[in-house]
């Protein structure tokens, strides 16, 4: 599975608390799952919940989400395709330390394919194929937030693998 490392290195450049000090993000996976169809094929999909906690942050959540969903728009665009997926995609708690720090916990529903094809002599090849690709703007490569005149934030969202 590509997407909790590429996350982790992504959220760790794009938020400057974290490029900081990377030791305020952890991430495990829950709830995870491998689902086949039950045709002749061995291909299937890792699905999970991928849980990052962000501990004693600032309490401006919009350096957060706004990096994070321009890396799910590219790394699991599907997630936002109808209403019923979009509520469910993502989904945080807060624990506020104090008016300067606060705890979050991101929880992400994620999906990667894995195809598997026999080859001559029964050989198993394995490998993940790219999620589809939206058109830009969403699919830009450099962001930049701002408030007001203030630039917030930059980062580059990471290339499929």
């Amino acid at each position: 599975m590509y997407k909790p490392t590429n996350l982790r290195d992504y959220l760790r450049k794009a938020i400057k608390q974290l490029a900081q000090n990377p030791d305020k993000l952890h991430i495990f996976i829950d709830e995870g799952g491998a689902r086949a169809t039950g045709t002749a094929g061995m291909s299937f999909e890792y699905d999970y919940v991928l849980n990052l906690i962000l501990t004693d942050i600032g309490p401006d959540l919009d350096l957060v989400f706004v990096p994070l969903l321009a890396w799910l728009r590219v790394h699991q665009h599907d997630a936002f395709a109808n209403p019923e997926n979009a509520k469910k995609a993502v989904r945080f708690e807060v624990d506020m330390n104090s008016a300067e720090s606060l705890d979050l916990s991101i929880k992400l529903s994620l999906t990667e394919r894995t195809i598997v094809k026999r080859e001559d002599g029964g050989r198993l090849q394995v490998s993940h194929p790219a999620e589809p690709q939206l058109t830009p703007p969403f699919a830009d490569a450099f962001w930049q937030l701002y408030k007001g005149d203030t630039r917030l934030a930059e980062w580059d969202v990471p290339a499929l693998p």
